[in-house]
């Protein structure tokens, strides 16, 4: 196990790893309650959803441990779901929105086989790189700082703190400090350590809920579903590949993932130490097919996009260096298909501190872009600024690519932009339009 996964290699041990990949489950165990949720909305058997959900994160984060082994799990997206359920289910049924992400991931998969995904990773400018990692940061602080009800919508200033006499707004302090203090004095764990302190202090003050149940069955229904027959008699990919509406979404959902997951790779290397000076992730193929094989399994068991999650820093921050822990977090998904109740004790609360220091341990990136040279500076800038102010990492990096053509056109810089940034900036352009 050790020379397969690279353990000692890598300066890391199978406790650590472990404890990491139970890091990275708590911060990211959430999506087996919000994502059914989402679905149920859509048409999606709330049962079927939930097992989808689980299999589907179980299945990929385990492909992604022993194919790319690098600590990178996956589930379904945050986003695309709420696409899912709200947008395409109401126009054309739940079967065909997965069939929408069903051959989109096919398509994204496509392309990383024939090379063209790594080659556009490969063309980006190593100022961006960096830029893609810190506004990251800030955008995986901000959820953290949002799920903990420390900041808020406000319809005069976008955006104000929260009610801090809140029992969430208390955990969610309380996980920071407790975060902060046990990294600051060297504790291993000290990320898993203050969730699992924070979920027990949430106990009294009614943020952690008590389970209702603890054993759930699997509903294998929404198994299938982009083959399965709609309400018109069609099958649900027919349905897509005859549809233009339906295909042009399936193309503004592939540019998401297709440039989510760069941000989402680049973010987890960098605390996973697997990330080179130029910005250049290792192993990145293997982690590019897994994502976009997962993207269209997603769409096969009916649980909207599976993709690379960017909670995933937690667990890297945490020590997370291997595939292993991967492994680890795939089996805690497929037990909890079977203990859903269980695992909703984790508040979003509790996990805010995990992923406001990882926003923290992030922003060392900054140093790295020269902020003198307009060139690398401002299509930076839009990037840092722009993935966390549109709450949405591709749309975020589309601002600093676009950003970056234009500016060096006009500095007369313009033989300094490859030939595939010209492409990726020209393919924003067109998503922005049409998104």
């Amino acid at each position: 196990m050790d020379s397969f996964f690279k353990i000692s290699e890598r300066g890391s041990s199978v406790s650590q790893e472990l404890r990491s990949g139970l890091t990275t489950f708590l911060a990211m165990s959430y999506i087996i309650a919000v994502n059914p949720s989402i679905l149920a909305a859509a048409g999606v058997p709330q049962a079927a959803a939930v097992t989808a959900t689980c299999l589907g994160a179980a299945i990929m984060t385990i492909m992604m441990g022993l194919i790319a082994n690098r600590p990178i799990a996956l589930a379904s997206g945050m986003g695309v779901n709420a696409t899912v359920a709200y947008t395409l289910a109401p126009m054309a049924g739940w079967q065909a929105a997965m069939a929408v992400i069903f051959l989109e991931g096919a398509v994204i998969l496509l392309l990383v086989v024939c090379g063209l995904r790594e080659a556009i990773m490969d063309a980006i400018p190593v100022s961006l790189r960096h830029a893609i990692s810190v506004g990251l940061g800030i955008f995986i602080a901000m959820i953290g700082l949002a799920d903990g009800g420390i900041i808020v919508a406000n319809e005069s200033t976008m955006v104000s703190l929260g009610d801090v006499h809140s029992p969430t707004f208390i955990v969610a302090v309380i996980s920071i400090v407790i975060s902060v203090i046990l990294w600051g004095l060297h504790v291993k764990g000290a990320l898993l350590l203050g969730v699992v302190i924070s979920v027990i202090v949430g106990i009294p003050l009614g943020v952690t809920q008590m389970p209702t149940g603890i054993v759930s069955g699997l509903d294998f229904s929404s198994f299938g579903a982009p083959f399965q027959t709609g309400e018109d008699g069609v099958a649900a990919i027919v349905k897509v590949l005859t549809t233009p509406t339906l295909l042009v979404w399936a193309f503004s959902l592939m540019m998401s993932d297709f440039f989510d997951t760069m941000g989402t790779a680049m973010a987890v290397a960098k605390q996973g130490d697997f990330l080179e000076e130029d910005g250049t992730v290792d192993d990145i193929k293997q982690i590019l097919i897994v994502d976009s094989a997962a993207a269209a399994v997603g769409g096969f068991v009916g649980a909207s996009s599976i993709t690379s999650f960017v909670e995933s820093t937690s667990g890297a921050a945490d020590g997370a260096r291997t595939g292993l822990s991967m492994v680890f977090v795939g089996i805690l998904f497929f037990l909890a298909a079977f203990f859903a109740p269980l695992i909703g004790m984790v508040s979003s609360a509790a996990t805010c501190g995990a992923l406001v220091f990882v926003g923290y341990l992030m922003m060392s990136e900054v140093k790295e872009i020269d902020w003198s040279d307009l060139l690398d500076g401002f299509p930076a800038f839009m990037i840092v600024a722009g993935v966390p102010l549109t709450y949405s990492i591709s749309s975020g990096i589309g601002m600093g690519f676009i950003a970056y053509v234009v500016t060096a056109v006009f500095l007369d810089k313009a033989k300094k932009v490859k030939p595939l940034m010209w492409v990726a900036a020209l393919a924003f352009l067109v998503y922005f339009l049409i998104v």
